[in-house]
């Protein structure tokens, strides 16, 4: 049995583009039942997001769905959720989720996917807390992501210890044997900024 008791999967309300998408979903969903592992997510019965539930559901796993009432009401809820969580705005919803989970990670989507995604990973560069954040890389989506983070550590905007806080894989399995062996770094984001005013002394 893993050690985390749930995982929350940030993902689209869209199957985006290509069939990967949706498979990499089923894929995922079927890896968190073999290891016992809870879903959370955004509590959408469309997209990615639905096709994980589906199968977490279907293989007799755990899932939470956390949903703004905004959502409801456009009949976008997975209302068959044993387990359906709504509350008042974005804001609770990526609370409860934080509070829910052990770890994150995150399926290829749009832009909340990549804002949930950002603030869970911020998170855990600032301290807040020290669950593990991985994107599932299905046919390289992230890819220019990765690359573009690569960037701003060349630029000394980020700091190479967090950017490894990052796990990045294309094989769902791959991906929650990186995540369950998560270990948070040391280093804070205040011992860097520490760093660097030291650095910039040292140059006047």
């Amino acid at each position: 049995m893993s050690k985390l008791k749930r995982i929350c999967v940030f993902c689209g309300s869209s199957p985006g583009s290509q069939p990967e998408y949706l498979q990499a979903a089923r894929e995922l969903g079927n890896a968190l039942v073999e290891r016992g592992i809870g879903l959370v997510y955004g509590g959408a019965n469309v997209g990615t997001m639905g096709q994980i539930a589906r199968t977490v559901l279907n293989g007799g796993g755990d899932v939470i769905g956390v949903i703004p009432e905004n959502l409801v009401k456009k009949e976008v809820a997975y209302k068959e959720l044993q387990d359906l969580r709504v509350v008042q705005s974005m804001h609770e919803r990526k609370a409860l989720m934080n509070d829910l989970s052990d770890g994150f990670i995150s399926l290829p989507g749009g832009l909340g996917t990549f804002e949930e995604f950002f603030e869970a990973y911020a998170w855990g560069q600032l301290g807040i807390h020290t669950k593990p954040s991985g994107l599932l890389n299905v046919q390289n989506f992230y890819g220019q992501l990765t690359d573009f983070l690569d960037h701003a550590v060349d630029e000394s905007f980020m700091q190479s210890q967090h950017r490894d806080m990052l796990l990045i894989h294309e094989d769902p399995s791959a991906l929650l044997d990186l995540v369950e062996n998560y270990q948070a770094p040391d280093v804070s984001k205040a011992d860097w900024i520490k760093a660097r005013h030291r650095e910039r002394g040292s140059l006047h």
